[in-house]
């Protein structure tokens, strides 16, 4: 990984050239950077890392709904060029036969750069009194989406009323996840490893209960969404979920010795019990515009205390690192007040 000077953005790249002002950094971009996961451009040798962006719009062309001046995020993934019955109804997020791209990840260049530009048609609009904190529009639309799907569930019947919502892990994912549980009126239980620093306060802010030794067995949650991939949490979610509950996959787990699990008994309370459970990857623009609204309404500083680290471009090095009071961690491209 290094940080590099390449020409200006090509204009046949997007008719928006945006000036950043910050990039979000994930375990996404640290598998990168160890060479577990990401593609170059096609005939490319190197790929320009971020696809949590913010920045601002510079150059727009007449007649475009993005004047100059506007905050903007840009979505990650494109339509497959073929397309796919799900790209070409706009949800290139549930591609069917993975031949998507992905800024900063699959075969298209980042956000982490001084200028690039955007298609308007995958470029968000951010409200200004987010300032820096529309930087965690990406993570949100993977929340967004997860709890689209969920009422989307949920409303298979009309009987469906949930009040109690578990979340696992303390992240950005986690929490964003709370506070979206919170936004819809619902009871909140969070389940982290960490005993002390921000992460407990912050749920607590929201009005939720924090675990950090495991979870009372009382606990049956109407909806639990897990945000870690680790496989014993997932377990335990699986087994404690109420009868017509929900449970929500977004943390993707390492290949590891299987765990003792009774299939069986899973099978017969999955049945039983009429509990749905899916998986969620990536969003489409209905999901980021749902984020930016859900960001919006948040309690700004609350979500300022997400970020934890700002990182200016001259140090980007540290952003990269992993630290125990890491919730998350952006890198500043400019100074300028947002």
């Amino acid at each position: 990984m290094r940080l590099e000077d390449r020409p200006e953005p090509a204009p046949d790249a997007g008719t928006l050239l945006v000036q950043a002002l910050a990039l979000g950094v994930c375990g996404t971009d640290r598998e990168i950077m160890a060479g577990a996961y990401g593609w170059a451009p096609s005939g490319g040798e190197r790929l320009v890392l971020g696809h949590e962006s913010l920045g601002r719009v510079l150059q727009a062309p007449p007649g475009c709904p993005f004047s100059v001046g506007e905050l903007v995020v840009g979505i990650v993934r494109r339509r497959d060029p073929i397309p796919c019955v799900a790209c070409a109804a706009g949800e290139w997020d549930m591609c069917r036969n993975g031949l998507y791209t992905e800024r900063g990840i699959k075969g298209r260049d980042g956000y982490g750069a001084e200028r690039f530009r955007l298609e308007p048609e995958y470029a968000v609009k951010i409200d200004p009194a987010l300032e820096l904190c529309g930087v965690l529009l990406e993570p949100a639309t993977i929340l967004a989406k997860a709890w689209d799907h969920i009422d989307r569930i949920g409303n298979r019947t009309r009987s469906w009323s949930p009040r109690t919502v578990l979340v696992t892990g303390a992240g950005p994912v986690g929490l964003l996840a709370a506070l979206m549980a919170r936004q819809r009126g619902h009871e909140i239980h969070v389940l982290d490893r960490a005993e002390t620093g921000p992460k407990p306060e912050l749920v607590r802010e929201l009005g939720g209960t924090y675990y950090a030794h495991g979870l009372p067995d009382s606990l049956r949650p109407d909806i639990a969404l897990e945000c870690t991939g680790a496989v014993p949490l997932i377990v335990d979610v699986l087994k404690r979920a109420a009868i017509d509950g929900i449970v929500c996959l977004t943390g993707v787990s390492s290949s590891r010795p299987p765990l003792p699990f009774d299939f069986g008994q899973f099978n017969r309370d999955i049945v039983l019990g009429n509990i749905v459970v899916f998986g969620t990857v990536n969003a489409n623009r209905t999901h980021y515009e749902m984020g930016a609204a859900a960001l919006a309404q948040a309690n700004r500083s609350w979500l300022a205390k997400l970020v934890r680290r700002r990182v200016p471009l001259s140090r980007w090095q540290e952003a990269f690192e992993n630290r125990p009071d890491d919730i998350k961690v952006i890198l500043r491209f400019s100074e300028e007040a947002v």
